[in-house]
């Protein structure tokens, strides 16, 4: 079976309609990308939900997957229309072959190296250094595979901050992948908490595959006492509203590390978390840092 594919090259102003009325019309899928991307052109658009203050990138790329036998030619015209333009835009073509989808999306998760000692491996991969701390974790609906800026700056926080024995807060934990990391850099309770159900499965599995010991709830009414680490990387917005919270559950002389932070948002976190933690920036990366204190 094989499918067409069409990229158009289009502004800003115009991918979004135009994403939709292809999707109107038919089309199997749409999607809007940066026509700059890996040039030095390209604009990383970061910030959290509803943030973004830009409308999309100047120069935009629609790509869409159409049926086979789709008149491609016909379909723009229809959908230049919807959108009041005059003109089909331009557009490349190509045809897409039948694959196994599940090999092809493996092969673009590989080992991530954290550290000298510290790796995340997929399960269909062999761990790259078999004297290493590996984390095996698979892509999935819960965030956290260790690709993004702000988990890695976690990570390295963890693994310069856990030592054995101490007990651990995961405030936010997603697919549990920071506090599998502390299980196994040392930490001995272990609790991960997660408004999302489906985040807190994932993690129990996570921890299950990766043999450690560690809890996980979907409510914060669970998490009972003091740690002395904990580590939350989540969003600007709710990490100014969980500032008492979540500072509750740090011990007197325990550690606090915050990420999900712009650099933009830095001195705003660090203002609202003063009353209760004094944090500074432990570390940054591509825009986003971890900002760290002891109570």
């Amino acid at each position: 079976m094989t499918w067409q594919s069409i990229t158009i090259e289009t502004g800003c102003e115009h991918a979004d309609a135009l994403a939709d009325a292809l999707l109107d019309a038919g089309a199997l899928s749409a999607s809007i990308e940066d026509a700059d991307a890996g040039t030095p052109e390209e604009k990383p658009q970061f910030g959290e939900p509803g943030s973004i203050t830009t409308p999309g990138w100047d120069r935009s790329r629609v790509v869409a997957l159409l049926e086979a036998d789709t008149d491609v030619d016909e379909l723009l015209e229809a959908c230049a229309a919807a959108i009041g333009l005059t003109e089909i835009p331009p557009y490349t073509h190509e045809t897409v072959e039948e694959q196994n989808w599940v090999q092809l999306t493996q092969s673009q998760f590989d080992p991530i190296r954290v550290s000298d000692r510290l790796w995340i491996v997929p399960s269909w991969h062999e761990a790259p250094d078999p004297e290493a701390i590996v984390l095996v974790l698979d892509p999935g609906m819960a965030f956290g595979t260790g690709s993004h800026p702000t988990t890695r700056l976690c990570l390295e926080w963890l693994e310069r901050t856990v030592t054995p024995g101490v007990s651990l807060l995961d405030y936010g934990c997603g697919s549990g992948i920071l506090a599998i990391a502390a299980a196994k850099l040392g930490a001995r309770d272990v609790l991960g908490v997660d408004i999302d159900r489906q985040a807190v499965s994932a993690a129990i599995s996570n921890a299950e595959r990766n043999e450690v010991s560690a809890r996980f709830a979907d409510s914060a009414s669970e998490i009972e006492g003091q740690f002395d680490l904990v580590v939350a990387n989540i969003l600007s917005n709710p990490l100014k509203a969980l500032a008492p919270a979540i500072c509750s559950h740090v011990r007197p002389g325990g550690q606090l590390a915050l990420s999900g932070i712009l650099e933009e948002q830095a001195e705003e976190l660090v203002a609202a978390y003063a009353p209760y933690i004094p944090l500074t920036i432990a570390d940054t990366r591509d825009g986003w840092v971890c900002l760290a204190g002891t109570r």
